[in-house]
């Protein structure tokens, strides 16, 4: 039986991209995850997903894979579905949490601490907004 989290991925990003909103993922980075490992904190990484940030995005039921500029140089980044904490609009934070699957990076169990901010497609953001998962309130949680 397939997962329903591919889809409900593609739901709340079709919705974003529909409302003008901005979707982001917040991943837990393991080492089937490809990304800019210097973007990486606490295991966590999130990913802006939206059209102007991203080229040739697949949201697949197995991965989502894009390219992506990480300051200024062209990234492919690839995340397995079962990698991926939340989908959000970052504008409003509405948007879908799911079950985090523990996992181990480098050796080390992956915690629940604060996410790296990382908007693909631009500069590095110094001015990390507060993901729906750290102020609470607004994501569903899907297990």
């Amino acid at each position: 039986m397939v997962s329903t989290k591919p889809y409900l991925i593609r739901a709340i990003h079709e919705w974003c991209t529909d409302e003008g909103f901005s979707p982001y993922i917040a991943v837990q980075v393991d080492e089937q995850t490809r990304v800019p490992r210097e973007f990486v904190k606490d295991g966590q990484i999130v990913l802006n997903v939206g059209a102007e940030a991203t080229h040739q995005l697949q949201i697949g039921n197995d991965e989502i894979t894009f390219q992506a500029r990480f300051n200024g140089a062209s990234f492919p980044v690839a995340v397995p579905v079962s990698a991926v904490l939340a989908i959000y609009a970052r504008e409003n934070g509405q948007g879908m949490a799911f079950e985090a699957v523990p996992e181990h990076v480098d050796g080390e169990a992956v915690g629940a601490g604060e996410t790296a901010h990382v908007a693909a497609g631009t500069e590095t953001e110094t001015d990390k907004p507060e993901s729906p998962t750290r102020r609470g309130g607004h994501l569903t949680r899907v297990k």
